[in-house]
């Protein structure tokens, strides 16, 4: 459990990493794309995951601080049902190319990772 859990963290830092990326340079565009929030607020959630995506990894692979990956993994969960949310008022179809889509898979491996790290199999330190 512990390899599939490090394994989910790590593709999930690196989504996090490059959307939070994408939202905090980019957030001009992404407001363009996506109107329902303004400016600022795009790039606090680009901050946001950018962190989490950093939180994600590096507290549990050096051994400095492990109880803060459950907890990066929590924040990013709640941070990603409110994308959810956002997401579910602007696009209904259900389709591979639904940001909605993504996001609930996202939030589903996010919250087992938070769950798995906090409950299943927590760092010992």
């Amino acid at each position: 459990m512990d390899i599939l859990l490090w394994i989910f963290q790590g593709i999930l830092a690196l989504l996090y990493l490059a959307g939070g990326a994408y939202k905090t340079f980019s957030f001009a565009e992404v407001a363009k794309q996506m109107p329902m929030l303004p400016l600022p607020g795009w790039q606090v959630l680009g901050v946001i995951e950018l962190l989490g995506g950093i939180f994600l990894i590096v507290p549990g692979a050096i051994n400095w601080m492990p109880s803060l990956t459950p907890m990066a993994a929590a924040a990013l969960a709640v941070e990603t049902l409110a994308l959810v949310v956002i997401y579910a008022q602007y696009s209904l179809a259900i389709a591979a190319t639904n940001p909605l889509v993504f996001a609930v898979v996202q939030l589903l491996l996010v919250a087992f990772v938070a769950y798995g790290r906090f409950v299943l199999v927590p760092f010992t330190s």
